[in-house]
């Protein structure tokens, strides 16, 4: 049997993705970790996150999990959720925010033409992106096996990851402009969406991940 551990550091929707993880898995065995020694045992972990990336980044060194997640991220299965993506990053824009650094690249705010008020008086794109957006999977990856191509997933988010090697992208999506929105490398896989919150789609992915042997 399975352990896989969710990463509770305060900072996210950890029961909704227990239950999405339970409902896909139901013969594994699922953990929301508080403590080192609960990501330490686990087979794989799952690092989610939610809210601003300084609150999360701030949160996570100051209960104790910062270098269990780094361990965890160099010999484990590892699925980053939404902040869980974007802080595998070496920093964001939102408050100069440093990030754990397992990926080259920066994490920056949805801006441009497309979301400034034409003088037409026709409507700019929100900010936040929120609701349900057409996935385009760029390169072949175990955890995309049973999704369709441009699946919809449901996305709320101001910021979004911008990696410094192309190859990191596994998937992105149309918002204004094209934007990574899945990334892949070794033994990790992360997504700027809501795969708890995306239905049957977002069950495959959890499938996917528990049994991914990369």
């Amino acid at each position: 049997m399975t352990r896989i551990a969710i990463v509770d550091y305060g900072m996210g929707n950890f029961h909704s993705v227990a239950r999405a993880l339970q409902a896909a898995a139901p013969d594994q065995t699922i953990v929301v970790a508080r403590s080192p020694v609960e990501i330490a045992s686990a087979d794989r972990v799952v690092f989610p996150g939610q809210g601003a990336m300084p609150d999360c980044m701030r949160t996570l060194e100051s209960s104790g999990l910062y270098e269990a997640v780094l361990a965890a991220a160099r010999g484990k299965p590892l699925l980053g959720v939404c902040v869980g993506e974007q802080m595998l990053f070496e920093g964001s824009d939102e408050g100069d925010t440093p990030g754990l650094a397992l990926f080259a690249g920066r994490v920056q705010r949805f801006s441009g033409p497309a979301f400034q008020a034409p003088a037409d008086g026709t409507m700019a794109l929100k900010v936040p992106h929120m609701g349900w957006n057409a996935v385009r999977q760029t390169r072949n990856h175990p955890l995309w096996r049973g999704v369709p191509q441009d699946t919809p997933f449901y996305f709320v988010h101001s910021y979004y990851a911008v990696p410094q090697d192309e190859a990191a992208i596994a998937g992105t999506a149309l918002y204004g402009h094209d934007f990574c929105c899945a990334i892949a490398a070794a033994n990790i896989f992360a997504v700027q969406f809501h795969p708890e919150k995306s239905a049957a789609p977002g069950l495959q992915i959890y499938r996917n991940f528990v049994h991914w042997q990369p």
